[in-house]
C-alpha cells in the first residue's frame, strides 16, 4: 500500500490552464474518484501522476518521495486507459508479461505472476488468446492485468469502461472494486460517470475548469452539495432561483421557509425529495410527462410561470398528464454567493408571487 500527495500541482497548456493549483493527499488503499464534465482537468491531472505530462507548477510525492522527475516506466504507478492499448499481435499471456520482461523477471516469476493475475481478475484460460477474440470487457481486464502484475504503489484508471456497454460496465467496475479492495491497492480514478463515481469510490474530488469544486464521500457529496454546480452535476436536481423575503423563499404554488437572511438565493430540490399528490383543484402544477422506469416514474411538472420541475414516484396509474398535482417538499438546499448555506425540510405551501425568479431544472 502506498500515500499519495498531489500539492499545488498546475498544468498550462500555452494560454490555457488545464489543472489550477490542485491539492489532494490519497491514503493507504483508498481508492479516490475524480469526476467532472469533459476538459475539467481530470485525465490531464492523472497523467501527471503517471508521468506521462509534466506539471507547471507543483508536487507529486508518493510515500514522501517525489516523483515529478521520473519518466513514466520509473514510476511506481500502474496506468489503466480507455482505449485498453493492447498489443493486437500478441496473445493474452504475452500483453500482461511484457513489463516484467523489461523489468528483466526471471522466466519462472513471470509466469507465476501472470497466471496469478489471470486468477484475480478472472481470466483463468484465457492465456493463448489473442486480444482480437476477446470480447470488450475481457480486453479491459487483460489492461487491469498487465497493470496489476507490476505490483504497482498506486493504480490509475483513466475512465477505463467508458466504450462497454451499460450492463458490461456495472458488472465490471464491481469486479474493479472488489480487486482494488482485495489487494488494497491505492488507486486514483478518473470519470465523468457519476454512477461510477458513487458506486466505486471511498471519496470524490467533483472538478471543474481545472480546479476542485467539493471533495468528501459520496454520500456527502450526493446530499450535501457544496455548490449549485455540483448540486446540478451529481445525480438529478431541480434548481431554483431567487429573492429570500423575511426567511421565505417563494415561487409559483410553493414556498421554503428558510432560517437565513433575507436576499439572492438558490434552492436546490432532488426529484425524489418533491413528491406529488392528486390535486382537487387547480393545484400548484400541471404535470407535462411522466416516464416509467419500472422501478419508479420520473414526472415532469409544469409550474404556473411555465418552467418544469422533475419529481420522483413509485408506479402509480395517478400521474397522467394533464393532471393538477400538489407538492409536498422534502430536504431543500440553499445556496448563497455559490456556496452552500442551509440544508433542511422545513417548507409551507404558499400562494404568495415570488419576487424575481426563474426556475430551471437540472434533472
Amino acid at each position: 500500500m502506498a500515500r499519495l500527495e498531489i500539492t499545488g500541482v498546475s498544468k498550462q497548456f500555452d494560454t490555457t490552464t488545464a489543472v489550477a493549483d490542485f491539492t489532494l493527499e490519497v491514503d493507504n488503499g483508498e481508492l479516490v474518484c475524480l469526476l467532472g464534465p469533459s476538459g475539467s482537468g481530470k485525465s490531464t491531472l492523472l497523467r501527471m501522476v503517471g508521468g506521462f505530462e509534466r506539471p507547471t507548477a507543483g508536487s507529486i510525492r508518493i510515500d514522501g518521495e517525489e516523483i515529478i522527475h521520473l519518466p513514466p516506466e520509473k514510476r511506481p504507478t500502474g496506468m489503466v486507459f480507455q482505449s485498453h492499448a493492447l498489443w493486437t499481435h500478441m496473445n493474452v499471456f504475452k500483453n500482461i508479461a511484457f513489463g516484467l520482461r523489461l523489468h528483466h523477471a526471471p522466466r519462472d516469476e513471470i509466469r507465476r505472476r501472470v497466471e496469478a493475475v489471470l486468477e484475480l481478475v478472472g481470466l483463468t484460460g484465457y492465456a493463448s488468446r489473442l486480444t482480437h477474440q476477446l470480447s470488450g470487457g475481457q480486453q479491459q481486464r487483460v489492461a487491469l492485468a498487465r497493470s496489476l502484475v507490476l505490483e504497482p504503489k498506486i493504480l490509475l484508471l483513466d475512465e477505463p469502461f467508458a466504450s462497454l456497454d451499460q450492463h458490461l460496465r456495472e458488472r465490471l467496475r464491481e469486479d474493479v472494486r472488489d480487486i482494488q479492495q482485495r489487494l488494497g491497492i491505492t488507486t486514483l480514478f478518473v470519470t465523468h460517470g457519476q454512477d461510477e463515481a458513487l458506486a466505486m469510490a471511498d471519496r470524490i474530488v467533483v472538478m471543474r475548469d481545472g480546479r476542485v469544486e467539493q471533495v468528501g464521500p459520496p454520500s456527502e457529496v450526493y446530499r450535501a452539495p457544496a455548490t449549485p454546480f455540483v448540486a446540478g452535476f451529481i445525480g438529478q436536481m431541480n434548481l431554483l432561483e431567487g429573492i429570500i423575503d423575511t426567511q421565505v423563499f417563494a415561487c409559483p404554488g410553493l414556498a421554503a421557509r428558510i432560517p437565513i437572511a433575507d436576499g439572492p438565493a438558490t434552492l436546490a430540490v432532488r426529484p425524489e425529495a418533491l413528491g406529488l399528490s392528486p390535486a382537487q383543484g387547480q393545484g400548484m402544477g400541471i404535470i407535462h410527462r411522466a416516464v416509467d422506469y419500472g422501478s419508479h416514474v420520473m414526472i415532469d411538472v409544469e409550474l404556473p410561470d411555465g418552467h418544469r420541475v422533475k419529481s420522483m414516484m413509485p408506479e402509480s396509474d395517478a400521474w397522467t398528464a394533464g393532471r393538477p398535482v400538489d407538492f409536498n417538499v422534502g430536504t431543500i438546499l440553499a445556496y448563497r454567493d455559490n456556496v452552500l448555506i442551509y440544508r433542511g425540510a422545513q417548507v409551507e405551501e404558499q400562494s404568495r408571487p415570488a419576487g424575481r425568479r426563474a426556475v430551471r431544472s437540472n434533472a
